[in-house]
């Protein structure tokens, strides 16, 4: 719904911000969640990794979006999300990325990724992101998603609680947001309200 609305428009801000506290409710209501292994302190290392990894993964979709420039289908859908944060108001749009960053991690990376154990919860949170992902029938965020939960939970797996992947999830949010717009821009007014997606 929220990658329906006018670009800019109240009802984004209202609807994605609406959507990281219904992840982040569902997440905290479910129990406590680790932020890494029993005993482990947080320190610089378990900061300063995470967001390299996640400025990492920046740079390898960076380099991918430079391709997808000359795929039509996926330089339409990379660029109707990008138009948010071309006619959005950059600290919104910056505010409500990393909400949804956080939330998202909370739920899959915590809530989900603790039912699910005993069984495969990389594959389970990550088919679940995927599906959820679908729902805008964007196919850059699907592949978008797909990858960064493939990562997010080697990330949680590895260090055995959501701090890890939140902090990635961030970075490679944060820099999407504020450095691909460059590489898509809006090559006319931006739709009328519903379309979403401006014109290409």
């Amino acid at each position: 719904m929220s990658l329906s609305t006018q670009p800019g428009s109240p009802r984004f801000y209202i609807l994605t911000m609406g959507l990281a506290g219904t992840w982040a409710a569902g997440a905290l209501g479910a129990g406590p969640l680790p932020l890494g292994r029993p005993g482990s302190r947080p320190g610089t290392r378990s900061v300063v990794m995470p967001v390299l990894t996640g400025a990492a993964a920046f740079g390898l979709f960076y380099g991918a979006a430079r391709l997808a420039r000359h795929i039509p289908p996926l330089s339409r859908a990379i660029g109707s999300v990008l138009d948010y944060a071309d006619a959005g108001a950059r600290p919104l749009v910056l505010l409500t990325a990393s909400a949804n960053a956080v939330a998202e991690e909370l739920f899959f990376r915590g809530a989900l990724w603790t039912a699910a154990q005993g069984t495969h919860p990389i594959a389970t949170t990550t088919l679940a992101y995927a599906a959820a992902s679908a729902a805008t029938r964007n196919p850059a965020l699907v592949l978008a998603g797909t990858a960064t939960s493939v990562l997010f939970g080697l990330q949680r797996r590895a260090t055995g609680g959501i701090l890890a992947p939140t902090l990635s999830h961030l970075t490679w949010s944060l820099l999407m947001l504020t450095c691909l717009p460059p590489l898509f821009p809006p090559a006319g007014p931006v739709s009328s309200p519903g379309t979403g997606s401006g014109a290409r």
